[in-house]
Formats: C-alpha cells, structure tokens, sequence
C-alpha cells in the first residue's frame, strides 16, 4: 500500500506541474500546398478561406517569417460554392470576394473547374473575375499538384447546431 502511496503521490506532483509544451515545429522552404474545395454551400466558404489565411499567417509571422514567395498556395474549387467566383455575384457574397481578391494578392493562385462550371452551372469564362483560372478539372489539376510535391488540404465545414 506505501507503494501505491508513493506513486499516487509523485503523480500527482507531475500533474500539478504539467503543461503544453509549446513547439516550433522547422517547417520548410518552399511551403506547397493546394487545397480542394468541394462544398455543399457557398457560404460554407467563409470558414474555408480561414485555413488558407492561417498558413498564411503563421508562416509569414515570427518565428518563421517566410518571404510571399516561400508559400506557395494552390486553390482548387468545384462545389456548390463556384457562384462566389462570378462577377454577377458580389453583391451577394461581397465580404468573401474581398477576401479572395486579397489572398490572391499574397500570391494564392484560385481555379475553377471549368467541366462544373460549365456543367452544372451553365457559366463561361466570361462570368468569372479575372484572378480566377479555368482548369479543364478539378480532380485531375489536384492529382497533378499533388504529384509536383503540393500537400493536399481539404477544408471541413461542418455547421453547429
């Protein structure tokens, strides 16, 4: 039983002194990454671009201080969420446009696949801003980033209720 005593005690010690031990984690030059985007609305966006804007931030702020160039962002959408990329459309989704249009100023790259835009959509070239690339599709432009080193992200938007 003294023995169990002890433990218990010492536990308790580790425990009473025990905290997250922050890192710095040596993450490397070039940062590559491309994100898929395949929402079921477009408003779930918002908090999409918040996982674009994260990597952003923590890599161009101290400790890391990454040059613009050193990240290297890839977005690549094709769900419920393409109208945010027409023109017609800001009015609507205005705040989210700001956005994009400012990540594409860090240097974030957005393409559309142009098989659902024009698929499911009915939009053509001319409907989308002129920061936005139409690729032929969204799945075969992933596979080909992915095999040029990019990590995959893809953002989950889940709703609270």
């Amino acid at each position: 039983m003294g023995n169990f005593l002890s433990l218990f005690l010492f536990s308790l010690l580790i425990l009473a002194n025990s905290y997250a031990k922050p890192v710095q984690t040596p993450y490397q030059k070039p940062f590559k990454v491309v994100y898929e985007i395949y929402l079921d609305h477009p408003e779930k966006l918002r908090p999409a671009l918040g996982w674009i804007s994260n990597v952003i931030f923590v890599l161009t702020n101290p400790p890391y201080n990454f040059d613009l160039e050193d990240i290297q962002i890839i977005v690549v959408s094709h769900g419920r969420e393409l109208p945010v990329f027409v023109e017609r459309n800001r009015k609507k989704y205005e705040d989210m446009v700001e956005r994009i249009e400012s990540l594409s100023v860090y240097g974030v790259k957005f393409k559309v696949c142009r098989m659902a835009a024009e698929q499911i959509y009915g939009f053509s070239d001319k409907d989308f801003y002129p920061f936005v690339e139409l690729v032929p599709s969204a799945i075969t432009e992933i596979i080909h980033w992915q095999l040029q080193g990019y990590a995959l992200i893809i953002p989950q938007v889940f709703e609270i209720r």
